[in-house]
């Protein structure tokens, strides 16, 4: 497996400095939030020249991206169609910066919206994308976030789009949070789409995030690493750690736990 870390761990971070500290503490790739809410300045609408040289600084530090994370949200009709030309720009810098993963959003549901109205129009969205997702070479990963973390909800959506460059982006968090599906449950439900990961410790409170460091929350990470391995899953674990401690007090920490914790239990399993 590799690591990643989102850019919630260093939001004031240029790029330059967020490669920095991936190379460093030994992380795989970094996973930079579009919108204009970090400073690393990787965005929809940067330049082919930019983008030219973002790929180049990355290269330097034999560092990837591992995921473009892109805010777009399909499921109220009120915000699809320019969530849709958002995913799609997010497709294309994913693209030119050599990374194999979107991430897009489900979305809140509209006030007073149908769940299974909801469902085709997120899935019609997704499959839309696909032809544009192949050609880039990109798989547009929906994550388990905001009114889609019912791990069933979102089999749904995969079962009825049905192509392979959609797949679902695992925050293994959010449906064990929410009280909707175990670690067990969500992983045998998801997991022939999963080819994201986003991955934290925290508390079971669904009114607020409480991260921890790894292995001191309660969520049963066990199962995350025990599944994926088995499953011979070899894409990213990328951490998400919003409003939480300075970038050089967790980052190194939590990638010796979790590299500790894959090596344990390859042995384990061997």
């Amino acid at each position: 497996m590799k690591y990643a870390f989102m850019s919630f761990s260093c939001p004031d971070a240029s790029l330059a400095d967020m490669l920095s500290l991936a190379q460093e503490f030994g992380y795989d790739g970094i996973e930079p939030r579009t919108g204009g809410i970090h400073a690393h300045g990787v965005e929809l609408d940067t330049g082919a020249v930019d983008r030219k040289r973002m790929l180049d600084a990355a290269r330097g530090r034999g560092v990837a991206f591992g995921c473009i994370a892109v805010g777009s949200r399909f499921a109220d009709p009120a915000v699809t169609e320019a969530s849709l030309v958002e995913a799609e720009a997010g497709i294309r810098l994913a693209r030119d910066l050599e990374s194999g993963i979107v991430r897009v959003f489900g979305g809140k549901l509209a006030e007073g919206g149908d769940r299974g109205d909801a469902i085709k129009r997120v899935a019609a969205s997704l499959r839309s994308l696909a032809p544009l997702a192949h050609d880039c070479g990109v798989t547009v990963c929906f994550e388990t976030h905001d009114d889609w973390c019912d791990p069933a909800h979102v089999a749904t959506v995969m079962e009825e789009v049905n192509h392979p460059s959609i797949g679902v982006n695992w925050d293994v968090m959010h449906p064990v949070r929410n009280h909707l599906a175990s670690m067990e449950e969500s992983f045998q439900i998801l997991r022939p789409w999963i080819r994201h990961v986003h991955i934290h410790d925290g508390m079971h409170n669904p009114d607020t995030l409480e991260f921890r460091a790894f292995g001191e929350g309660e969520y049963d990470l066990d199962t995350v690493f025990r599944s994926l391995l088995t499953e011979g899953y070899n894409g990213y674990l990328s951490g998400e750690w919003i409003n939480w401690e300075a970038a050089r007090t967790h980052l190194p920490r939590e990638i010796e736990r979790m590299r500790a914790f894959e090596t344990d239990l390859s042995e384990a399993l061997s």
